[in-house]
C-alpha cells in the first residue's frame, strides 16, 4: 500500500465526508510538489483516495442527488466527465517512472489543474444543493453508503495503475473522455 494514511470514515454527512476528501487531495497535491516530501507515498495515496472517492460518488451520491432533484442530469454528467479527465491525468502521473523529473512535475500540475477545477465546481453545483435540498437523514444515509463503497474500493487496491487503467478505459468507452484528453 502506501506510507501515507488515508482516513477511512464509516459514517457521517456525505457533504462533510466529501469535503474532507477534497482537503486531503489538496494536501497530497502539496506533497507531490514538495521535493522533500514522500512523493511516492503521496502519489500512491492520492491515486487510491481519488479513485475510491470518485467511483463512490458516481455509484451512490450523484444518482441519489438526482432522484432527490438536488442536481440535474447535466450536473451529474459533467461531474462524471470531470472525474474521467482527472483520472486520465492521474494515469499520466502514475506512468511517470520517477518522482524527480520534469515530466513528473508537469503531470502533477496537469492533475492539480483538473482536480482543483472539479473540486471548485462540485462544491458549488453539487454539494451546495445537497446541503439545501436534501434532508440531514438522507445525507447521513448517503454518507454511510459512500464511505462503505469508498472503503471497499480502497481494500481492492483501486489506486494501482492496473485499476486506474480500467477506470480510464471504461470512461473512454462510454464517451466521457474526448480526443483532446488523450494528448499525453
Amino acid at each position: 500500500m502506501t506510507a501515507v494514511t488515508i482516513p477511512r470514515p464509516v459514517a457521517g454527512d456525505v457533504v462533510d465526508l466529501i469535503l474532507d476528501d477534497h482537503r486531503l487531495f489538496e494536501q497530497l497535491l502539496r506533497d507531490l510538489r514538495d521535493a522533500t516530501a514522500d512523493r511516492e507515498g503521496a502519489r500512491a495515496a492520492l491515486s487510491a483516495a481519488l479513485i475510491a472517492h470518485g467511483e463512490a460518488e458516481e455509484q451512490d451520491v450523484y444518482p441519489a442527488l438526482r432522484r432527490k432533484d438536488a442536481i440535474d442530469e447535466h450536473e451529474q454528467e459533467h461531474g462524471e466527465e470531470e472525474h474521467a479527465e482527472g483520472n486520465q491525468a492521474l494515469l499520466n502521473l502514475l506512468e511517470c517512472k520517477g518522482t524527480d523529473t520534469q515530466k513528473f512535475d508537469d503531470a502533477v500540475e496537469k492533475l492539480a489543474e483538473a482536480l482543483m477545477h472539479h473540486i471548485g465546481e462540485e462544491e458549488q453545483t453539487i454539494l451546495n444543493p445537497a446541503r439545501t435540498e436534501v434532508s440531514e437523514k438522507v445525507r447521513q444515509d448517503l454518507g454511510t453508503a459512500w464511505a462503505s463503497r469508498r472503503n471497499a474500493l480502497l481494500d481492492q487496491d483501486c489506486g494501482s495503475i492496473e485499476f486506474v487503467k480500467k477506470v480510464v478505459a471504461r470512461a473512454e468507452k462510454s464517451g466521457l473522455l474526448s480526443s483532446e484528453d488523450d494528448d499525453s
